[in-house]
């Protein structure tokens, strides 16, 4: 009796806990998609482009029939005619007095814009102009508004660091120029990074095609939590691999485009790489992190003293894991605001200050370096799988190395050695060895000596090619 009874309550569970999943997961998405789709819109483009010149006829100049084959040529559109091209693309209304998000691909060189809005009440029946308020191409956002003659119905943003991977997503847009259309899927991964600096992509498998670029990705909520942006695929059409950005990357940009008409990134002014394990251990660090620190231009970060060799731990109370992250944490940051960078240097931490500049100044005026230097004499050596020689003004003139580098010129590279594997070749500059300057061999040879004693198990250098910095780290056993 006790058995039956334990056994009636057990299944009584079972039925109780298919109950509450019969609750959580809707039967039907009809009830999200009504709620959402009034604030979705179709997107088309109009661009006037140059028409190509048509056959020129094969009568002779000057001859009495060459007027009436260029009045038939102009009848027939075959002269050097502007002709209109149109695109088709998707997006969604963000407030109720009409702004509205797209990808900045879709209006790219457009000269008209209209947006068609769902077939619902209350919402417009014609078509409206808009009109681009400001872009992003970093993250393909685009900020359209329109004038409306009443309110409009509009969506809100999530918080798309919440999205899991497996949680049930919804796709709408203009797929193929089909018209308002719903598709839903989960997501399949979260933190792709296509081609960007800012990158941060929602994967799902949710069907997105052609079209369907600028509409959004709504969690169960009915919230956005990304902008359909690219789809992977050898057909171009959907294969269940679809990229949304974040909308935690759009919100802040759609902020500043509304605020100035334009993206305002806060700007360090340093050129980094990822710290890996060897470089970690030939630098004394505990584990591989931070942001490592290749060359200091002049900007914020050299007027605050970081120096080439840091490695950035923290950013503005935050901690650096890599470089990608560094990136986003300053692009994030206040352009102006005054933020405590700690660096590693030479085995103990430091902590700087630095008022942050504007990116979008700097890639508008980029600062090149300047300067003289000597050049010692010309000998040659074999290190650490290299063979290197002090540079000479020939050299310079060869490598196109500026004359303020100074440094050993990497002459050949044994291909059976490490130095080979991590990228290292005949060509490539050594500024750096240990964090010290080298500028002859006997530095290097310094360098490679005081390592060994420390009890290191590689060496640091400073490596430039094509006037680009980077660190490698190599074995001492070479």
């Amino acid at each position: 009796m006790i058995r039956l009874a334990w056994l009636t309550v057990l299944a009584a569970a079972v039925l109780l806990m298919q109950a509450v999943s019969a609750m959580a997961r809707p039967e039907s998405l009809a009830p999200l998609a009504d709620k959402v789709s009034p604030a979705v819109v179709n997107i088309t483009t109009s661009t006037v482009v140059e028409g190509r010149t048509g056959p020129q006829g094969i009568v002779p100049e000057g001859s009495p029939f060459e007027d009436f084959f260029r009045e038939f040529q102009d009848r027939n559109g075959n002269g050097n005619r502007p002709r209109r091209s149109s695109a088709l693309g998707s997006g969604f209304v963000i407030s109720e007095d009409g702004y509205i998000v797209t990808n900045n691909h879709v209006i790219d060189g457009a000269d008209e814009i209209e947006i068609e809005f769902f077939p619902g009440e209350g919402q417009p029946k014609e078509l409206l102009p808009a009109k681009v308020i400001g872009t992003d191409p970093n993250t393909d956002i685009a900020l359209l508004k329109v004038e409306a003659p009443a309110a409009l119905k509009y969506v809100k943003f999530g918080d798309s660091d919440t999205a899991r991977v497996g949680d049930w997503v919804v796709a709408m847009g203009n797929p193929l120029g089909q018209g308002f259309s719903v598709s839903a899927g989960i997501v399949s991964a979260r933190n792709r990074e296509l081609s960007g600096s800012y990158d941060d992509y929602i994967q799902t498998d949710a069907a997105i095609n052609r079209g369907n670029s600028g509409g959004p990705l709504f969690n169960m909520d009915g919230d956005v939590v990304g902008v359909n942006t690219a789809i992977l695929s050898p057909n171009g059409g959907s294969i269940g691999i679809g990229f949304s950005m974040a909308s935690n990357v759009v919100v802040k940009v759609v902020e500043q485009l509304k605020e100035f008409g334009e993206t305002r990134r806060g700007w360090l002014g340093v050129k980094i790489q990822d710290v890996d394990s060897d470089l970690a251990e030939a630098m004394g660090l505990e584990k591989a992190r931070g942001a490592l620190v290749t060359d200091v231009p002049e900007g914020p970060a050299k007027e605050g003293g970081v120096l080439a060799g840091d490695v950035i731990v923290s950013f503005d109370g935050a901690d650096v894991k890599d470089t990608r992250g560094l990136v986003r944490q300053v692009g994030n940051a206040e352009v102006g605001k005054t933020v405590r960078v700690v660096v590693y240097r030479e085995g103990k931490t430091e902590t700087l200050r630095i008022t942050l500049g504007r990116r979008e100044d700097a890639e508008r005026g980029p600062v090149s370096d300047s300067g003289s230097g000597d050049a010692p004499g010309s000998t040659e050596k074999e290190l650490l799988g290299l063979s290197v020689g002090v540079l000479t003004e020939q050299m310079r003139a060869e490598l196109n190395v500026a004359e303020d580098v100074e440094g050993l010129a990497v002459l050949s590279v044994d291909e059976t050695s490490e130095a080979w594997e991590k990228g290292l070749r005949a060509g490539d500059v050594i500024t750096e060895a240990g964090q010290q300057k080298v500028v002859t061999i006997s530095d290097l040879e310094a360098r490679v000596s005081e390592a060994k004693e420390a009890g290191r198990k590689s060496l640091l250098l400073l490596v430039r090619r094509g006037g680009e910095p980077r660190f490698v780290a190599l074995n001492l056993s070479e």
